[in-house]
């Protein structure tokens, strides 16, 4: 497996964080950012409500709304404050653990989260917020041989 994308993933990670020391510090990890984060999750299960076929579920602290259209939601799925939609598969745990890490996201940032995700772009490898959440978790990138066996394995335990 080609590890050239971990570099500069690293570089895009530093700067997200140089980034964050600007935004006012009552914006982050405070009530206005759980308000934000409520505010998305109530977006999220109004959207999934609306247009979710499959089963609805709570798995890995999200609301899984599943057998959602494939025009209702980006890529695999999205998290939308505590809940992710997705269409009609069952997320795996390592799907699941990149979503719980957006819903941390989620609650650091609030309602900011939509728009610094947008700036940081479409591309999963340059996206810091798909970065942080794990690129492998997320299906961007493969694993490597010896660590994809262990995460297959029906022992292993989910978020």
């Amino acid at each position: 497996m080609n590890d050239d994308w971990r570099p500069t993933a690293d570089l895009i990670l530093a700067r997200g964080r140089r980034f964050d020391r600007r935004i006012p510090a009552f914006l982050l990890r405070s009530p206005l950012s759980r308000l934000g984060y409520r505010w998305g999750t109530l977006v999220g299960w109004v959207w999934g409500s609306l247009w979710s076929t499959g089963p609805v579920e709570r798995r890995a602290g999200l609301w899984i709304f599943r057998g959602m259209p494939r025009w209702t939601f980006n890529r695999g799925g999205v998290c939308v404050g505590g809940c992710f939609l997705t269409g009609d598969a069952e997320p795996t745990d390592a799907v699941l653990r990149h979503e719980a890490v957006h819903k941390a996201q989620w609650l650091r940032y609030g309602a900011l989260l939509p728009v610094l995700y947008l700036f940081a772009g479409r591309d999963p490898l340059r996206n810091r917020f798909e970065i942080e959440a794990g690129l492998e978790d997320g299906n961007y990138v493969r694993r490597p041989r010896a660590q994809r066996s262990v995460d297959r394995s029906p022992n292993r335990s989910g978020v």
